[in-house]
C-alpha cells in the first residue's frame, strides 16, 4: 500500500505542523554543535601551585650534631617497622621522597634527609660535598636520632644519594644496616657524564620570577615527570634571592664539581660488598660494568629496570617505586630488629 495515500489523524498532522514552525524559528546547526563543553583549562598559578609536604610526611625536624654548628633537617612518616633512610640526589632535596612516602610508611618508617648544602639543612661548610663528608653526616644523623641502638635501617639512595649510601654500606660500621636499595646511579655511566655536567648545570635556567615558574620548568623541562611530585620537592630547591629579586637554587653544585669524581670511582666494588641484601633501581638499560655484570649473574643483588620514568624514579612513579621498596623489605623478611631467620624467637640483630 502506498503509504502517501493515507491520511494523518488530526493530532499527528497539528504535532507536525508545529514541528515544522519550530524548526523554522530555530538557526541552521553549527558543525561544531556536537563537540562538548570543556571547562576552562587550569591555569598555570593553579597547576603548578607548591603543595605542602605535612601531606605527605608525618613531621619534620631538624637534626643538630654535637660539638659542632651543622643542623640536618629530615622528614618522617610512619610508626613500625624499620626505617627506610632516605638519600636524595645533588640539587634535589628530601621532600623528593614526599610521594612515595605516603605509601612506605603504612608498613615501615621513613626517614628523608636534607643532604649538606641541601633543602634546610645548614652546615658550616655547605659546599663540602666530598664523599667522605657526606657519610660522615649520615652515621652523625643516625646516630643523634636513635643513640648507639638504632633501628634496623634500609638505605636508599638516589643518584648522588646513591653513592653516599654504597659507600655507608661498604664501611661496615653501621651494624643496625638491613637493607641497600641504589636508585638509577651506575659507576661507569656516572664517570662517563661527569664531561657533561657543568655544560648541563650552566645550561639550565638560573632564576625564576616565581616558585610556580620553578616548578613549571622542571616539568616542562622533562627533570621531573610527575606535576605533583614537583609541586611538593622543587620549592625546598629554591631560594629567594634579594639581590636578584627572584628565586636561585639552594645548592651551588657547580662549585663542587673537585668531589664529583670521588662519588662513583669504585662503586661497583662497594655496592658488591656490602654485606646486606641489595636492590638497584634503574631508569633505563644502562650498561653494567663487568663486575655488576658478574654479580648479577651470580645473584648477589636484585635489578629492576623502572620503564616510562625518568632520572627520579621515586618521583616520576611513586607508587611503583614505593611497592618495590615494601616488596624489597618482604622478600627478605626485614623487620625492626634486623633480619627474620626462620627458626629463631627473635630476629637476627645485623653486625659486621
Amino acid at each position: 500500500m502506498d503509504s502517501t495515500n493515507l491520511s494523518s489523524l488530526p493530532e499527528e498532522s497539528l504535532e507536525q505542523e508545529q514541528e515544522q514552525q519550530d524548526f523554522q524559528k530555530k538557526p541552521s546547526p553549527s558543525a561544531f554543535a556536537s563537540v562538548p563543553h570543556r571547562p576552562p583549562s587550569q591555569s598555570s598559578l593553579q597547576k603548578y601551585s607548591p603543595l605542602d609536604w605535612s601531606c605527605y610526611f608525618d613531621k619534620e625536624q631538624d637534626v643538630s650534631i654535637p660539638d659542632s654548628n651543622d643542623v640536618f633537617h629530615v622528614y618522617m612518616a610512619g610508626t613500625e617497622g624499620p626505617v627506610v633512610f632516605c638519600l636524595h640526589g645533588g640539587g634535589y632535596s628530601g621532600l623528593s621522597f614526599a610521594l612515595s612516602a605516603s605509601n612506605i610508611k603504612e608498613k615501615a618508617r621513613v626517614v628523608a634527609m636534607d643532604m649538606r648544602g641541601h633543602g634546610k639543612s645548614s652546615t658550616e661548610n655547605d659546599l663540602d660535598l666530598s664523599i667522605e663528608t657526606m657519610c660522615n653526616d649520615v652515621f652523625a644523623v643516625v646516630k643523634a636520632m636513635y643513640g648507639d641502638s638504632p633501628p634496623a635501617i634500609v638505605l636508599v639512595g638516589h643518584s648522588m644519594g646513591g653513592s653516599v649510601a654504597v659507600h655507608v654500606a661498604a664501611k661496615k660500621t653501621l651494624h643496625s644496616l638491613a637493607g641497600l636499595v641504589v636508585v638509577d646511579v651506575v659507576e661507569g655511566t656516572a664517570l662517563a657524564s661527569l664531561i657533561h655536567m657543568q655544560k648541563i648545570l650552566s645550561s639550565r635556567m638560573q632564576h625564576f620570577s616565581s616558585i610556580e615558574k620553578a616548578i613549571e620548568w622542571n616539568v616542562k623541562g622533562g627533570s621531573l615527570r610527575n606535576v605533583d611530585s614537583a609541586r611538593i620537592s622543587i620549592p625546598s630547591t629554591l631560594k629567594f634571592d634579594e639581590s636578584k629579586n627572584c628565586y636561585v637554587y639552594r645548592s651551588r653544585l657547580e662549585e663542587t664539581d673537585q668531589y664529583w669524581k670521588g662519588w662513583y670511582e669504585g662503586l661497583s666494588e662497594k655496592f658488591l660488598s656490602s654485606p646486606v641484601p641489595k636492590l638497584l633501581l634503574l631508569a633505563g638499560t644502562d650498561r653494567l660494568d663487568r663486575s655488576l655484570t658478574i654479580g648479577q649473574m651470580q645473584g648477589k643483588f636484585q635489578m629492576v629496570v623502572v620503564r616510562h620514568t625518568g632520572h627520579a624514579i621515586q618521583e616520576d612513579v611513586p607508587d611503583e617505586f614505593s611497592t618495590l621498596i615494601l616488596n624489597f623489605i618482604s622478600r627478605n623478611r626485614i623487620s625492626p630488629h634486623g633480619v627474620e631467620i626462620p627458626g629463631l624467637r627473635r630476629p637476627l640483630q645485623l653486625h659486621s
